[in-house]
């Protein structure tokens, strides 16, 4: 796994976050048409809440997990039982109790971390995922006693107002994306992050000047499954459209985890650089294949090659720079002839 960068990333500076948040807001939901909007923005959104959530475990608190998919789906599972079973229950509330019983599920799965590190911690991580796929597919009450174990999602209507097309869905998404992207923010920079850093770098050493530990890594479990538990609200209710145990297998944990590191861990940004990487140069890769070696190959040979070449590439970019996407933006304007920004 490639080291830890500097725990403070570099910030983009007030015009430029205005500019961003001015063209996601103001922008991109007037001239976006449904297919930008629907396969690339929305899920991108998620996947780079995910990412960031499991950024706060993995990169700033040195926790390695393999379950991120499992929290995704209990908040899932748990925004649906919330709006089915509590009539007239707020969006906004479902959402947030959503987060606070993935929470609550990352607190259990955290507990091994008082006993475990490295590869073992990630074992047990990995039992967290079989765990939810199991109960999903046994437990009919979860899903309403489905038969197929695929439900809808509920509509997304906050206070009177529908967001089922596909701007809707992508601005109900793009709010949450920032409101929590700001929570974590204020969050690795207060006392809070520094004792998740402190750990990371050297658990020995923080206990020494004060920290208590083993309430420090179960916080941590709690406040990455709280992200990452919204993050799954989004996924089903904003971009599958369908709360389903397939939606959120051991493909999805991994696909978070090389978001994390693929974009920089230990920043915040990065999840949103990894996120991007992941989501859109697949349907890039898929356009060249189709382009280039035409109709006569079947889509699985198809798949095959992209997933090949999307591997490839990510290896690539690990050689070339294993401090991320991050770190490769941060050396861009010494390339340029430019004087880096100074960092915070």
């Amino acid at each position: 796994m490639p080291a830890h960068p500097a725990t403070s990333p570099r910030p983009s500076g007030p015009v430029g976050i205005v500019l961003l948040l001015a063209v996601a807001y103001g922008l991109v939901p007037l001239v976006a048409g449904d297919y930008l909007l629907e396969a690339i923005l929305t899920p991108f959104l998620a996947l780079a809440l995910a990412g960031l959530g499991l950024n706060l475990l993995v990169g700033y608190a040195g926790l390695l997990s393999l379950g991120s998919a499992a929290f995704m789906a209990v908040g899932a599972y748990a925004a649906f039982n919330l709006s089915l079973r509590i009539p007239g229950l707020p969006l906004p509330a479902a959402i947030l109790g959503a987060g606070f019983v993935a929470a609550a599920a990352g607190l259990v799965a955290g507990l091994p971390a008082l006993r475990l590190r490295g590869f073992y911690l990630a074992a047990s991580t990995l039992a967290a995922q079989f765990f939810v796929a199991w109960a999903l597919n046994r437990i009919g009450w979860l899903s309403n006693d489905s038969p197929s174990g695929v439900i809808n999602a509920p509509r997304l209507v906050v206070a009177g107002t529908s967001f089922e097309d596909a701007r809707g869905r992508y601005i109900v998404s793009l709010v949450v994306v920032s409101l929590l992207t700001v929570a974590a923010w204020r969050l690795v920079r207060s006392p809070t992050g520094r004792n998740l850093v402190a750990i990371r770098d050297q658990e020995t050493a923080a206990r020494i000047v004060g920290v208590k530990v083993a309430r420090t890594k179960l916080l941590a479990f709690a406040l990455s499954s709280f992200i990452v538990g919204i993050a799954g609200v989004l996924w089903a209710f904003a971009y599958l459209r369908t709360v389903e145990p397939a939606g959120f297998n051991l493909d999805r944990s991994f696909q978070i985890l090389f978001i994390v590191i693929i974009g920089g861990l230990g920043t915040l940004r990065g999840a949103f650089l990894g996120a991007g990487f992941i989501v859109v140069l697949p349907l890039v890769l898929s356009q060249l294949g189709g382009a280039f070696l035409g109709d006569g190959v079947d889509t699985g040979t198809l798949e095959m090659v992209q997933r090949i070449v999307l591997g490839a590439l990510i290896v690539a970019v690990l050689i070339r720079e294993p401090a991320g996407l991050c770190a490769l933006l941060d050396r861009l304007p010494d390339r340029l002839g430019r004087r880096p920004r100074v960092p915070a």
